[in-house]
């Protein structure tokens, strides 16, 4: 069954049952359904359809899913924007062949955009549902930030979607079917520009739950809004598991975005129950392995087993990935055809996956990929900047953080603030240092290259 057709099925059984909560507001299968149906005949109405780029910006609602939804039923290639991108690499975006943009009245976009208040106005009544995606084409657009600075975007097609295990429930593995019995009432926050957001959603609502939406209140979502929803699951980042406490009703927690250790997922497991679950993947290839909370005992160290369909080769020590729902190449340059290389380090033993370390210059910071190359570039183009060397390492608050660590320029004096706005305004928060560190000169190891472990030890 063609995406998004799974989910379009299960909301026209049972219209009155509830699958969606926002705040104090309770929205049934039947209305989300008349809300997708609603938007896609605007969209159609704008002149938007099959192959079409529509660029969307919104916050977490109802609604703003059933565009998704909508802008999926016409078969538009979804460009989805994240919030906190600065001017230019916003502007580089909104740049890939995008034909028309859409967001609500708290995230606007440059240029101009269509409103989603107003496209509901348009069509009050709901018209017959008609999917006109055609398998072959973009359905998302999901980006990574690119070892450039610039965001990649990563393409996947609506075979791709129709192939994921998240949206097929004809074909849920047990783990899958787990997910979306413990996914009863799933609390979905974040922003729906995320692939893991949408995907993780996904078993919730095939499986008859409900989304719970935390109102933004200003009250903090964790781990308060578990307790106060009735929340029996959730996705998580390393950076706030440690904040959870134990919640009577969560049923499964899934540790997503960046690496955790075992002793850390150890502690976590002993302190909330049986619930834990990690999940291994990388934007490029989707969802690649899960372990679940019974596999810390039986594998402890790995990141489970691979998803069904996913196919993993090591080659020379290093992770390759296939599967029927990678991306099918990165927006705008030739076709991906073949494996995928994670370019991190593992082994596969027994069934299950163990990372060790990587080949690539990342950090994760907040589950989003940084690259320490632009963060150096940057810095050494500040004036007081001779030399700027960037590493990552384990943080309680963002999972992992940026570290700079720079060498003054003749008669220079770099101030932490003057660079931290530097890389804010260039590449965004996430990028943004957590500490600067002067030096003289830079270690080297052995190869004659920087010697960056050396520097996280002076820290």
């Amino acid at each position: 069954m063609n995406f998004p057709e799974p989910l379009l099925n299960v909301l026209a059984t049972d219209p009155g049952s509830p699958v969606m909560e926002h705040g104090d507001r309770v929205v049934t299968r039947g209305e989300l359904y008349a809300l997708i149906s609603r938007l896609a005949a605007a969209l159609r109405g704008r002149g938007l359809g099959p192959g079409s780029g529509l660029a969307v910006r919104t916050e977490v609602t109802p609604e703003a899913f059933a565009a998704h939804m909508a802008a999926h039923v016409v078969g538009c290639r979804v460009v989805g924007i994240r919030p906190g991108y600065p001017p230019g690499q916003l502007a580089h975006v909104l740049s890939m062949d995008v034909d028309a943009r859409l967001s609500d009245r708290h995230n606007e976009l440059p240029g101009g955009a269509l409103l989603l208040e107003d496209l509901l106005h348009e069509t009050p009544t709901a018209p017959e549902l008609t999917v006109t995606a055609r398998p072959g084409d973009v359905a998302t657009v999901t980006f990574t930030s690119g070892s450039t600075g610039r965001p990649k975007g990563c393409a996947l097609t609506y075979q791709g979607l129709s192939a994921h295990w998240a949206w097929q429930p004809d074909v849920w593995s047990p783990v899958a079917r787990r997910f979306a019995a413990a996914f009863e009432r799933y609390l979905l926050f974040g922003t729906l520009a995320s692939m893991v957001v949408m995907e993780f959603v996904a078993p919730c609502l095939l499986g008859g739950g409900t989304a719970v939406i935390p109102e933004d209140d200003g009250r903090p979502v964790f781990p308060q809004a578990f307790e106060r929803y009735g929340v029996t699951g959730s996705i998580i980042t390393v950076a706030r598991l440690h904040r959870m406490l134990p919640v009577g009703s969560l049923r499964a927690l899934m540790v997503s975005g960046s690496p955790i250790s075992e002793k850390r997922l150890r502690e976590a497991a002993e302190r909330l129950g049986p619930i834990v679950f990690q999940g291994y993947g990388q934007t490029e290839a989707g969802s690649i392995s899960m372990l679940t909370p019974e596999e810390l005992d039986t594998a402890p160290g790995s990141v489970g087993r691979p998803h069904q369909n996913v196919e993993i080769d090591i080659r020379a020590g290093e992770i390759h990935v296939r599967s029927p729902y990678m991306m099918s190449g990165y927006w705008g340059r030739p076709p991906h055809d073949g494996w995928i290389n994670t370019r991190d380090l593992g082994r596969f033993e027994d069934g299950h996956l163990y990372l060790d370390g990587r080949t690539r210059d990342v950090i994760m910071v907040n589950a989003m990929v940084v690259y320490a190359g632009p963060i150096e570039r940057t810095l050494a183009a500040h004036p007081d900047v001779a030399e700027a060397y960037v590493v990552g390492a384990p943080d309680d608050d963002t999972g992992e953080a940026v570290h700079a660590f720079v060498v003054p320029a003749s008669g220079g004096k770099p101030r932490y603030a003057d660079l931290a706005a530097l890389v804010l305004r260039e590449l965004g928060a996430d990028n943004v240092p957590k500490t600067l560190t002067l030096i003289e000169e830079v270690p080297v190891g052995t190869s004659g290259k920087p010697d960056k472990s050396r520097l996280l030890s002076i820290l």
